[in-house]
């Protein structure tokens, strides 16, 4: 065992002051055949990363899409029946909502990987957990999407006068589909994927316009003309624009996800295919290419935002402050002389 000395009270010293300013950036002194394990920024102590990555496969990417989609379909729906708008619109409005929610269910389902953990989520409410209210939104607006596109069919063939009940169910429906079309941006952003928690104030809105430009854009495909779909589509659009180029102006660290490598390339694909280009094919009067556009875009922002996710949990220049990720901790952090 080494004895203590003037030169390494010294150094003890250094240590504490520099622990004083809040970081101590050197490291200890590593006793030579001591079963000490390798660390690197990457994979920390014992191949385990700084940061837990996400483990969603393809369905919850999906689910976004499907369920903003439902979700903002709902609003349009209920918005076109308090306005006096064609009763075709609102119609098929209502059984896009009802037909994502039910697709919803079973792809959360799918992930959680037992139907059993869908079921133990809406055991207890807890509103500081977006995954309870995800759990608790989805199930309140997969009834009432689905109450409501029922009623309407028991209406229209004269089975039961029931259009009271498809009406309240469809206030209902909207009113959950409007958090079901934005929760998942607050359920992304609340983690500390520094991607993530970094937007965590732009990925509601985000998704939110991404939802509305997929709702706006099935109908039109479905046939529908009316120029309020036209303006809500333009809107998205330029919700979409602003997005994209908010992410391109901010220089910090925790955005190269989103502008470097494969998920960079991926990310201002669907960030053209939502804002710039159904923008401009709508002012020039093509309202069904920027439908296929926009749809595109909407379902490839999902998959993009959850890829560049899984980039940002395992680069370690964020959560150590590094500007560059060094191969091995001993190269930011030097020893000290024995």
């Amino acid at each position: 065992m080494r004895k203590p000395d003037a030169a390494s009270e010294r150094r003890l010293e250094e240590l504490r002051r520099e622990g004083e300013r809040g970081a101590v950036r050197r490291q200890g002194v590593r006793p030579a055949g001591a079963p000490f394990p390798v660390a690197t920024p990457a994979t920390g102590y014992y191949g385990r990363p700084l940061l837990q990555e996400p483990t969603w496969t393809w369905e919850v990417p999906l689910y976004f899409f499907v369920g903003g989609a439902a979700g903002a379909a709902a609003v349009v729906a209920a918005s076109g029946r308090l306005t006096g708008s064609d009763p075709e619109l609102v119609r098929d409005a209502r059984w896009i909502a009802a037909l994502g929610a039910a697709t919803s269910a079973p792809l959360l389902i799918s992930d959680l990987g037992r139907p059993e953990r869908f079921l133990n989520m809406l055991r207890v409410w807890k509103p500081q957990s977006p995954m309870s209210v995800g759990a608790w939104t989805l199930t309140a607006f997969g009834t009432a999407a689905s109450a409501t596109a029922f009623a309407e069919l028991l209406d229209r063939r004269g089975i039961a006068p029931v259009k009271v009940i498809a009406d309240a169910a469809g206030l209902l429906s909207a009113t959950t589909g409007l958090a079901m079309a934005t929760y998942t941006g607050v359920l992304v952003g609340a983690t500390t994927v520094p991607a993530w928690n970094r937007n965590v104030r732009v990925l509601p809105a985000h998704f939110a316009a991404s939802g509305l430009a997929a709702a706006v854009s099935l109908l039109e495909l479905l046939g529908h003309r009316q120029r309020a779909l036209n303006r809500l589509g333009i809107a998205a659009a330029l919700v979409e624009t602003a997005t994209g180029a908010h992410h391109e102006l901010d220089d910090d660290p925790a955005h190269a996800p989103l502008k470097e490598g494969a998920t960079g390339a991926w990310m201002r694909a669907a960030g053209m295919l939502s804002g710039p280009l159904p923008l401009a094919l709508r002012l020039l009067g093509a309202r069904r290419a920027a439908a296929v556009a926009a749809l595109a875009g909407s379902l490839l922002t999902r998959f993009a935002w959850v890829e560049a996710g899984k980039v940002s949990a395992r680069d370690p220049r964020v959560p150590l402050g590094l500007e560059e990720p060094p191969a091995a901790l001993e190269e930011w952090s030097p020893a000290l002389p024995p």
